[in-house]
């Protein structure tokens, strides 16, 4: 009856409640049964998930108090550690209209233990039982207000089918009475002839089956006061049930004679089986447990009864007798003409059906007949559970996979020495009980006395002798050394060798005996944060003051965005406070999600204190198998708010001169600053760490106000010179600068018809406290993600969602909104379109305000995109402040751009120096944000924690990108180590090998900028034009074992790296302090004297890109860069020349055709004598020719189409600029753009090892400890002088190059240790994936990369497998906006992003990089894509050619057509329809999608 039952369950669910709490099980357990109703629900009741471990009692009491009527309900499967969480709140659970359904699997112990709680209790056995009292319980709830706990089996028996079940229609009516009915306190005449009921006991009714009087009309008895009117209500709620479902449903049933003397009462399945076996057996089904109803539960026990048994399951109760024997011997004293049989026993009911009934009523019947009858015997076979998680205790048996990841970090850590006292992964001792924390603690005080047995025990020995003098002297040593986890091991080892020959004593017995004990363990217990709550707290408490060198591990899980879902008083106490205030303990709170180093260090820590030591982890996620994403997104929040600080604290600290706290975040909650300034720790923090002062202040919070005040004061002060005409306020939000470009020329339009004008962004405005003052006021709003308003505008739309009606009577107002209506395709999705401005419009109407001028919206799609809208709009606002009269004759001031900034900045300086010395903010300003790119550096904040700061008051977490200069990607293992330093030191303690062969960093803080980039400086590298309208890092084929050309290849990429580096004497003046020829000579106003030889004042009109290919591998993607060189080789191997190929490039703007993404067209072949020229005027051309008016027409691939009109016109001025003509290309060919990993030797007999590095990040996981290993392999390969490097491959990956042979070995080795051979492991399509970062960091990013691409791929690889193509390589590549820094155009599966969740999936690029690919469909999520794919990978395993590459096939055979140049990628695209050359595929393929798909729609630059 499992999926029967709770289907019906779930179903019921659905249609009578508000709202569902579902408890998702544990990852290691079977899945929920109710998952499938749940998945395809049609109701209206909201689903809310809540993993096992965490409060879902708390949710459900948050629900019920929200709901102002109706039925709140909760699914879950029976669980020890689950119901115990319950307790704490049952009180007030109790009186609230909720309904809690469990699906049990044999056992009832877990659901009996709340039988004294005052719930109502239901029992199905049966799945109609099941669907019959689901709708009684959502009628006892909604009429009493009373909670009610109805659990039901999930061991399939022989009812496993509802009968007659409730239409839809039926069970809304049932829902819609119920909540009608509702009585508190009942309203329910008391009857006659019985006990508040009507004709009997209860009301029900007088006969049943088999026609046994259940309602006698026992008037005499009197009910248990406890009950009261709650059994009419009840009486009322059975019968109300009954007349819907059309049969009786009763609390209790009679199955066999009503005369029988041998009675049977059941609590379970196979009542009726098992009278049926017996016809001499009455048997009762007990379907209601609490309230016991004494009176009806009488009026079913025959009087004839002589021999009474009772059946249950409850195996791991802790009495020895069940509570329905209980029950039913109350009920029996209860009345004095009833008397208790004179056979009376208790059973354990097992699983009975059709089959085995017999020989379970001959057990019955020999257990009642028996001389010696007792209680225990199994009636049934042996139940085996099908369907709920094994019982566990505070921590499940197998822990949580987020959480296993301090598991690892143990292992890795202390390794033999670790001793997990309540570890899930220990059987000796089968009782779940075993791996509770006060069970371990229990244990960890017994090893710990049998060891101090043993210390005096060795003492004694020493002391006494009669011992060799070996053996003494090794006793001796060790009790000199028993603390010290080395030393200790080692003697231990020592004596218990000697101890098999010494001779008996009472000493030496006694050593013998505790020898196990002589190895310093390091201890630990772990738990949930279950010992958080008042009941829990005496745990720590007990391990606190026992002063024992005790470790906790305490697990945290309740995520942020949770933490105000539990009622205050129920809320978690902070143990890492407690322990402090305790005192004598180490404590450090930790969190492997936002500082793996710090968790480590915790760890070591704990373990040498002497002492008892809390570590906690916080592992925050909802259910059990959450993405890492999201255990990652709600760790930073909590730790980035304060309200998971990240801190040490070591009492033993303080005698070895060393501060006793330590804070590793910036920022920490308001109990713990309270804590820490009794201490006088706050105050030597802020002194110590000045920077931190801002946000340790109690009153951050009020920061971003302040600020607001601040600007708006400005901007009245700007406008005061403009008194004479009416005032405007223009309030803009904008994501990606052209809602606030268009909003700043709207201001100096006001301004020159004599408008009082001022320009702020919203969130940058008090709108709560000041727009009610305001006159007259503009919204000018661009369109985000899934139609929400820009991020500078999302405090301003919460601020008017939360004002009251009429709050801003007598402002005027205006809204103009910018979007695109062709970004959602689907008609379910066309109200996005604009959604913002539509939003601000109607709200701002119903707060009151006046409008002034229609609503105006501005549409990419227009023929002059938003202008067409906005020129309609705009009048219409100077009409309504009477000003569209005047005449304005002066020319607009040309709005300034990248030109006018870096023309102004005097060669790069502009006011960065004064911006790295502001202390007061994280940013620096905005002209300076776009002139650090040339220095190698991008201002960024964290998107992830961006909305809960501002909630706070706070700006955004501000932080830097760092990118290095290191051409070709080599570097040494003694670079290597210094940069590493520089993660550790200033950065995210990760670093990222990016697309274009280098480093990047992030999360570098203002104040650390400096210093991280004279680390940086230090390694001999630097990070000047590795950012910015300069060229950039100069990429080269990785691999020297390809050919013999690549160390002359290499040699070229350095060359033409510094050939075409900016002079920037501002890099050397303001990062490293240095001197410059231009520092000392001062023009007029102050400008130093300075000059660009190469670019001049205006630089470049966008970034130049410059990579070379050394064939068959293409494995730079040499034409997506502006210049592309393909190393040819002469007769001799040796080096002849390049191919060049120029106007590669990857950036589109989303819905704009005039921007694509095209390969670069190959124009001839230069000697390595002309290479550098060739290069060098071919930037030229770019730098006098390329487009300085539209950023999104700069780059050197719409100079050639555009302005040249094409390569052929190209290529004569650069001949003619060169003084000769190019020579005609030479042969070649690419087979691949990936990576070949492993092992391979090199033309010299060395060799190079090819890692694989996910995403090309370099970072420490647990169990993944791939930075540290890469630094320890540095530093061996340098101490060692190995004569290797390290090479950063396009793709992402690291090269080990250079390797003797005589080193492989040692290599492999350690490759193994630290498990870095990854690569060994992985499948085709793993191998060949990439991503840019994409969120948290990058500013433009519309949708995850990075944080997806692991799952994406691997939903991929299966696709791939299911054919036997798991070992094919598919290049994959992911960029998380229209950009491309993944190169994901050119990718045989490419996938754009273009709002949260939602991406542009690309298909047909070449596997050799020669092509791009073209849009296949718009506007899907990862679901839809991976379903787009399917068809697509079996036609392809289908009818491949041999060797044939996907990206090759899905264009010879139609599935999408190939792009022949950059300027028809959208010709014959499917977002255009359907062409007709789709109507007629090749056998095979004429199942896939043939659906109009329309093209992209995200704003950003190309």
């Amino acid at each position: 009856m499992a999926a029967a039952a709770a289907a019906a369950v779930a179903k019921v669910a659905l249609h009578s409640s508000r709202s569902i709490v579902n408890v998702t099980p544990a990852a290691s357990s079977p899945a929920s049964p109710f998952s499938a109703s749940l998945t395809a629900k049609s109701a209206d009741a909201s689903v809310h998930d809540v993993a096992f471990h965490n409060e879902p009692a708390a949710e459900l009491i948050n629900l019920s108090k929200a709901a102002a009527s109706g039925v709140v309900s909760l699914l879950a499967s029976a669980d020890t550690s689950l119901l115990t969480r319950f307790v704490p709140h049952l009180p007030a659970l109790v009186n609230t209209a909720s309904v809690i359904h469990i699906a049990t699997s044999g056992d009832h112990a877990d659901v009996l233990a709340l039988r004294s709680s005052g719930l109502i209790i239901l029992h199905s056995s049966t799945a109609t039982e099941a669907h019959d009292h689901a709708l009684l319980a959502v009628r006892i709830a909604a009429t009493t207000k009373r909670a009610v706990l109805h659990y039901f089996e999930t061991v399939d028996g022989d009812n496993d089918a509802v009968q007659d079940e409730v239409t839809e229609a039926d069970l809304k009516s049932f829902v819609a009475s119920s909540s009608s009915s509702a009585t508190s306190p009942s309203t329910a005449p008391n009857g006659v002839n019985g006990v508040n009921g009507v004709n009997g006991s209860n009301g029900y009714a007088a006969s049943n089956g088999n026609g046994v009087a259940n309602g006698n009309g026992a008037s005499h008895v009197k009910a248990p006061a406890s009950t009261g009117d709650l059994d009419a209500d009840l009486s009322a709620a059975y019968d109300a049930v009954s007349d819907l479902v059309g049969r009786e449903v009763k609390p209790f049933a009679l199955y066999g004679s009503s005369q029988a003397s041998d009675v049977a009462v059941v609590l379970g399945p196979g009542a009726e089986a098992l009278s049926k076996a017996d016809s001499s057996l009455a048997v009762i089904d007990v379907r209601l447990v609490r309230p016991s109803l004494a009176t009806s539960l009488l009026s079913v026990i025959p009087t004839s009864a002589k021999r009474l048994i009772t059946l249950e399951r409850s195996a791991r109760r802790t009495t020895r007798i069940g509570p329905l024997f209980v029950d039913v011997a109350t009920a029996l004293q209860s009345d004095d003409s009833r008397s208790i049989p004179a056979t009376f026993v208790s059973g354990s009911l097992g699983h009975i059906t059709s089959s085995n009934a017999s020989d379970a009523a001959k057990t019955v019947s020999n257990a009642l007949s028996s001389q010696k009858a007792g209680h225990g015997v199994l009636i049934g076979d042996t139940v085996k559970k099908t369907a709920a998680p094994a019982p566990a205790t505070t921590a499940p048996v197998t822990p949580p996979k987020h959480e296993e990841a301090y598991s690892i970090m143990l292992d890795q850590v202390f390794k033999e020495r670790l001793a997990v006292i309540n570890s899930p992964h220990d059987e000796t001792d089968p009782h779940p009980a075993a791996r509770s924390p006060e069970y371990a603690f229990g244990q960890v005080m017994g090893q710990l006395e049998q060891r101090d047995a043993l210390e005096r025990a060795v003492k004694s020995a020493v002391r006494t002798g009669g011992v060799s003098p070996e053996l003494h002297d090794i006793l001796s040593q060790w009790l000199v050394s028993k603390d010290d986890s080395t030393k200790s091991a080692a003697l231990s080892a020592k004596f218990s060798t000697l101890l098999s020959s010494a001779s008996s004593s009472p000493d030496i017995d006694s050593i013998k005996s505790l020898v196990s004990h002589a190895d310093n363990k390091s201890r630990w217990i772990v738990g949930s944060d279950a010992w958080a709550y008042d009941a829990g707290m005496g745990g720590v408490h007990h391990v606190l003051a026992s002063g024992r060198n005790v470790n906790m591990l305490i697990f945290d899980t309740l995520p942020y965005s949770k933490r105000d879902s539990i009622d205050a008083s129920k809320r978690k106490k902070d143990i890492g406070l407690y322990a402090m205030s305790y005192g004598g303990a180490y404590v450090a709170s930790t969190a492997v999600y936002a500082d793996y180093t710090q968790v480590l260090h915790a760890l070591l820590e704990a373990d040498k204190f002497d002492g008892p030591s809390v570590v906690l982890a916080y592992v925050p996620y909802r259910t059990v198998d959450a993405a890492a994403i999201e255990v990652l997104k709600e760790t930073k929040l909590a730790v980035d708010s304060g309200y998971w600080p990240l801190y040490r604290w070591d009492p033993s600290a303080e005698s070895k001169g060393k501060e006793v706290f330590r804070l590793d975040s910036t920022r920490v909650r308001e109990q713990l600053r309270e804590f820490l300034d009794r201490q006088n720790h706050l105050s030597f923090l802020a002194n110590a760490r000045p920077e931190l002062s801002y946000d340790l202040a109690s009153s951050q919070g009020t920061a971003l106000r302040e600020r607001q005040k601040s600007k708006a004061k400005e901007a009245y002060e700007k406008m005061l010179d403009n008194l004479d005409g009416p005032p405007l306020l223009i309030l803009f939000a904008s994501d990606g600068g052209n809602a606030e470009k268009q909003a700043k020329k709207l201001s100096a339009r006001a301004k020159a018809r004599g408008i009082a004008a001022r320009l702020l962004a919203m969130d940058d405005f008090p709108v709560a406290e000041e727009l009610k003052d305001e006159e007259n006021v503009i919204f000018l709003t661009s369109t985000a993600g899934q139609g929400e308003a820009p991020q500078n505008g999302r405090l301003t739309w919460k601020a008017l969602q939360a004002m009251e009606s009429g709050s801003l009577s007598g402002v005027k107002y205006s809204v103009f909104g910018m979007g695109d209506s062709h970004y959602w395709p689907r008609p379910e999705d066309a109200h996005y379109y604009n959604k913002p401005g539509k939003d601000f419009d109607l709200r701002l109407e119903k707060l009151g305000a006046e409008r002034v001028a229609d609503l105006g919206l501005g549409d990419d799609q227009d023929p002059d995109g938003p202008q067409t809208g906005y020129k309609v709009w705009e009048p219409l606002v100077w009409k309504a402040m009477g000003v569209d009269a005047i005449e304005v004759k002066e020319a607009e001031p040309e709005p300034i751009n990248n030109e006018h900034m870096k023309i102004a900045s005097n060669y790069l300086r502009g006011t960065i120096v004064e911006g790295l010395a502001d202390k007061s903010t994280g940013a620096i300003a905005e002209t300076d944000q776009q002139l650090t790119k040339f220095h190698g550096t991008y201002m960024q904040y964290d998107r992830d924690t961006l909305d809960e700061r501002k909630a706070a008051g706070l700006e955004p977490a501000y932080s830097f990108m760092i990118r290095c200069r290191i051409p070709g990607g080599v570097c040494t293992p003694k670079q290597w180590m210094q940069l590493d330093d520089v993660a550790e030191q200033y950065g995210n303690k990760t670093m990222k090998i990016t697309t274009r062969q280098t480093i990047q960093y992030h999360c570098v803080v203002k104040g650390n900028l400096k210093s991280a980039m004279q680390g940086i400086n230090k390694a001999c590298l630097d990070t000047i034009a590795a950012c910015g309208d300069v060229n950039r890092n100069v990429m080269c084929s990785p691999n020297p074992a390809i050919s013999q050309l690549h160390d002359d290849v290499y040699e070229f990429s350095k060359s033409i790296s510094e050939y075409l580096l900016p002079r920037m004497n501002a890099y050397h003046e303001i990062w490293l302090d240095k001197g410059t020829d231009s520092k000392n000579q001062l023009l007029a106003g102050g400008a130093l004297k300075d000059y660009e030889p190469l670019y001049g004042p205006y630089y470049l009109p966008r970034k130049f890109k410059i990579a070379i290919a050394v064939p068959p591998r293409n494995d730079t993607d040499c034409f997506a860069h502006d210049i592309g060189l393909i190393a040819i080789a002469g007769k001799d191997k040796k080096l002849k020349g390049f191919n060049l190929s120029v106007g590669g490039g990857m950036g589109v703007t989303h819905s704009m055709k005039v921007t694509y993404p095209r390969a670069g067209s190959v124009i001839g072949f230069v000697t390595c004598e002309q290479t550098l020229e060739a290069c060098k005027q071919v930037m030229l051309i770019q730098r006098d020719t390329g487009n300085r008016a539209n950023r999104k027409q700069a780059r050197l691939k719409y100079t050639i189409d555009n302005y040249w009109k094409g390569p052929e016109n190209f290529r004569k001025e650069l001949e003619r600029r060169l003084g000769y003509q190019l020579a005609e290309p030479e042969s070649y060919k690419f087979t691949t753009n990936t990576d070949e990993y492993g092992w391979k030797k090199d033309h010299r007999g060395n060799w190079h090892c090819t890692l694989w590095l996910e995403n090309g990040r370099v970072k420490d996981v647990p169990g993944e400890e791939f930075r540290k290993g890469l630094y320890e392999l540095c530093r061996r390969m340098d101490a060692e002088e190995w004569g290797s490097k390290l090479r950063m491959t396009p793709n992402q990956h690291i090269i080990v190059a250079d390797v003797p042979a005589d080193r492989k070995q040692a290599l492999e080795e350690h490759l193994r240790a630290w498990n870095m051979d990854q690569y060994e492991r992985l499948t085709g399509v793993f191998k060949s994936a990439s991503a840019c970062v994409a969120f948290p960091t990058c500013g433009l990013a519309m949708a995850e990369s990075e944080r997806m691409l692991g799952g994406f791929a691997g939903r991929v690889e299966k696709l791939f497998a299911r054919w036997n193509l798991q070992e094919t390589e598919v290049t994959t590549r992911v960029s998380g906006c229209a950009n491309g820094c993944s190169r994901s155009w050119l990718g045989e599966i490419g996938l754009v992003g273009k709002a949260p969740g939602t991406y542009l999936l690309l298909l047909g690029g070449a596997h050799d990089g020669s092509r791009p690919s073209k849009p296949y469909a718009e506007s899907v999520t990862e679901d839809e894509i991976i379903k787009l794919l399917e068809p697509v990978v079996e036609s392809y395993a289908k009818h491949k050619e041999e060797g044939e590459p996907f990206g090759d096939y899905v264009t010879r055979v139609g599935i999408i057509r190939a792009t022949t140049e950059g300027k028809r990628f959208y010709e014959d695209s499917l977002s255009n329809g359907v062409p007709e050359w789709r109507n007629a595929l090749p056998v095979g393929v004429d199942t896939l999608p043939k659906g109009k798909i329309s093209l992209p729609a995200v704003a950003t630059s190309a």
